[in-house]
Order: C-alpha cells, then sequence, then structure tokens
C-alpha cells in the first residue's frame, strides 16, 4: 500500500489518452459532469475535464486557443487553489515536461506540501486509441512532444531518480486497473497494488 503524506499533491500524469481521466472517476466516483474541482473526505479531486466543462466552449467570439488557454489557467488555478487550502490534492494533468514538473514543485514547497508523480504508461498507439475514443485527439505534433517528453521522464523515475517529486510511481494499464484506494495520512486516498 502506498500513503502519501496529507499535505501532498500528487499528480496523475501520463499521455493524453492513456486513461488518466477514467482513472480518477472510477477511484472517486465521478460522472464527468463535474464543472469544479470534488472534495472526497479531505481530499480534492481536480480533473482538466473539470475546467473543459466550466468553459464548455465560452467565450464562443474567443478563437479556440483563446479557450484552450482559458481552461489551462482555470486548471492550473484550482490545482494552486487546493494545495494553498493546506488538504491533500491529487490531480490530473497531461504535461510531463520539466519545466511543468518544476513549477508543480515548487508550488507545493511554497505551500508546506510535498509532490508525488503517478504516472499512467500506456503505449502511445493504446493512449491515441483513447484520444479518437474520447472524440479529442491532440495534434500530431502535440502528442509527438508529449511522446518526447513522457519518454524522457519514464527513463529517469526508472533509474531510480523522480526529482524534482519527492516520489514517483509507473503503473501500466493493469495496474491502474487493480488500483481501489489511495491514501493520504489519516486520510482516505489509493492503495496501489504491490506498494
Amino acid at each position: 500500500m502506498t500513503i502519501y503524506p496529507a499535505r501532498s499533491l500528487v499528480i496523475l500524469t501520463g499521455l493524453p489518452g492513456a486513461g488518466k481521466t477514467t482513472l480518477l472517476r472510477r477511484l472517486y466516483d465521478l460522472d464527468g459532469t463535474e464543472s469544479a474541482p470534488v472534495t472526497v473526505g479531505a481530499v480534492t479531486v481536480i480533473d482538466s475535464q473539470q475546467s473543459r466543462s466550466r468553459w464548455a466552449g465560452r467565450p464562443r467570439w474567443a478563437p479556440k486557443p483563446v479557450r484552450t488557454g482559458l481552461v489551462f489557467a482555470t486548471h492550473m488555478w484550482r490545482i494552486r487553489s487546493g494545495v494553498r487550502a493546506g488538504g491533500p490534492v491529487i490531480a490530473h494533468n497531461r504535461g510531463c515536461g520539466p519545466l511543468v514538473l518544476r513549477a508543480f514543485a515548487w508550488l507545493a514547497r511554497r505551500h508546506g506540501a510535498q509532490l508525488h508523480l503517478l504516472l499512467l504508461d500506456a503505449p502511445p498507439e493504446v493512449a491515441l486509441a483513447g484520444q479518437y475514443a474520447r472524440g479529442r485527439v491532440a495534434a500530431p505534433t502535440t502528442f509527438t512532444r508529449h511522446q518526447r517528453h513522457w519518454r524522457a521522464l519514464l527513463e529517469r523515475v526508472r533509474a531510480g531518480d523522480p526529482t524534482p517529486a519527492a516520489s514517483a510511481r509507473v503503473l501500466d494499464r493493469e495496474d491502474a486497473d487493480r488500483l481501489e484506494v489511495i491514501h493520504f495520512g489519516d486520510h482516505r486516498g489509493l492503495a496501489v497494488p504491490g506498494g
């Protein structure tokens, strides 16, 4: 069983389409209609889909890149607010580049928390199939960039270096399917098989 400290920011990351949202929905009984973070016990659960639902194509006058930027800014603000509130936070974030991870580590430290990574590893072809299944496909150049960052992060973590996080754990899809609960200190959060 893996138990994270009560003051933790756990970033669930992986390639777009890897199944991060599906995992959060199953673990925290989300139905996909949420437009704001959900609190389960003491744990704040933040999925980027919540921010997409919040904006839902608005403002209508804005081009897609502007709307995408609003969704991203809202998602990041919600993660910051959750960590700042002091309780444990688990958040979906597909970005796994070094700058993004360093920003999360800085945010966690600033508010007396630790950053931990939960990496959902799905082969690129499985992740791409997941994108098509959900009806939202990343542009080829974007997906290629994500794959490059993902490979580099996986190599480091598998070599024993979770930097800049305090810890990092890799789950394949079978591990994710067996996941039942995450614990944060004394709070219900995720028990990871084999932990």
